[in-house]
């Protein structure tokens, strides 16, 4: 269970620097032009603090996966990611439009590619909880 908290962690890490190439490539400058200052402030803050906070799992999960599989406070660690990746699952099918990704290639493949990464990471938590319960 160690070597999958750490692919998660690597995994995790990733997640949290493809963050920062969300700006340009869903062009906000212009997309978030009509908001008002607060609102389009509020996008760019929140998405630096997701991405900050999934950056700390990462890091968390590659200095501490045995703290995370041997003690009380790392279950309930692991039990906390795991329901917060699975209710990502969960939005990846009802908080996003199938128009989004429905008959084109690329779209399809990346919908697919990060319903296997969310049910990966909720696994992995989940399964880091049920361990460190049986200890």
């Amino acid at each position: 269970m160690e070597l999958h908290l750490k692919i998660a962690g690597y995994l995790l890490i990733v997640f949290s620097l493809v963050h920062f190439i969300f700006p340009g490539y869903f062009n906000w400058k212009k997309d978030l032009s009509q908001l008002s200052l607060i609102n389009r402030q509020m996008m760019y803050v929140h998405t630096f603090f997701l991405a900050l906070i999934v950056l700390l799992m990462g890091v968390l999960c590659l200095t501490s996966s045995k703290d995370l599989l041997e003690t009380a406070l790392g279950g309930k660690i692991a039990l906390g990611f795991c329901i917060f990746w699975f209710i990502r699952l969960v939005i990846q099918f009802f908080g996003y439009s199938a128009k989004l990704w429905k008959g084109k290639s690329f779209e399809t493949f990346i919908h697919i590619l990060f319903s296997f990464c969310w049910i990966y990471l909720s696994a992995v938590f989940l399964l880091t909880y049920w361990e460190n319960k049986s200890i």
